[in-house]
C-alpha cells in the first residue's frame, strides 16, 4: 500500500469512529504498522489539512485522535447551529455549563447552590446536547450524580483538554455567577453574530 492509501484508511477510520476517536496505538494495530510510522502519517495528514482549501483537521485530545472541523471556521458552524430550526442555549444553560466546566465533577445540587436557583432544566438541556455527561456518583447521602463536560464540549470549543479553558480572574469566587458565565464564553464569542 502507498502513503495515500494509508492516509485514506486513517481518515475513514477517524470519520467512522465519530466522537469516540481512535488512539495511535489502536490505529497501528489496525494497520499492522509501528506506532511511530502511523504517527508520521498522521503528522503529514495534519500538515495537509492546514491548507486553506481543507475544512477539517485531526485533533489530538487526551491521546485520542479525532477528525474535526477547523476552529477558525467556528463562526460558520455557530451560524448553522443558531439558524432557525435549532435553538440557542439559554442564559441559565450557559451559566450552568460554565459552572460545570470549571467545577467538575459537580452535582446538580451544588450547581443550584452556586447559581442560587434550580438548574435541573438546564442540566437536562446540556445532557441532551451532549455537552455534559454523568461522571459517576458522589459518596454522599442519596449518591447524587456527578456531572462533567464531554469530548463534544472540547471539540465544539476547539479545546484539546479542559486545562485550556480561559482562566478565571483571582476574584472569580466573589463574582456573580452571571459574570462567571460571561468570562467563560467571552473567549468564544469575539466574532459578532451575523444575525444582529
Amino acid at each position: 500500500m502507498n502513503l495515500e492509501e494509508y492516509q485514506a484508511i486513517i481518515e475513514g477510520v477517524l470519520f467512522a469512529s465519530g466522537e469516540e476517536g481512535v488512539t495511535l496505538q489502536k490505529l497501528s494495530r489496525l494497520l499492522d504498522m509501528e506506532q511511530w510510522e502511523v504517527s508520521q502519517i498522521v503528522e503529514d495528514m495534519v500538515d495537509g489539512y492546514k491548507h486553506t482549501s481543507r475544512g477539517i483537521t485531526i485533533m489530538n485530545s487526551q491521546d485520542t485522535l479525532h477528525l474535526t472541523t477547523k476552529p477558525e471556521h467556528a463562526h460558520y458552524y455557530k451560524q448553522l447551529l443558531d439558524s432557525p430550526g435549532t435553538t440557542r442555549l439559554s442564559q441559565a444553560a450557559l451559566e450552568t455549563l460554565a459552572i460545570i466546566a470549571y467545577q467538575q465533577p459537580i452535582t446538580r445540587i451544588e450547581v443550584d447552590d452556586l447559581r442560587g436557583v434550580k438548574s435541573d432544566r438546564a442540566v437536562y438541556t446540556l445532557v441532551n446536547r451532549g455537552l455534559i455527561e454523568e461522571k459517576g456518583r458522589k459518596d454522599a447521602i442519596g449518591r447524587p450524580i456527578l456531572y462533567g463536560t464531554t469530548k463534544e464540549f472540547l471539540i465544539y470549543f476547539g479545546l484539546t483538554s479542559i486545562e485550556e479553558l480561559p482562566p478565571l480572574s483571582e476574584f472569580a469566587e466573589q463574582a456573580d455567577v452571571e459574570d462567571e458565565a460571561d468570562l467563560f464564553f467571552e473567549k468564544f464569542t469575539d466574532e459578532p453574530d451575523m444575525d444582529e
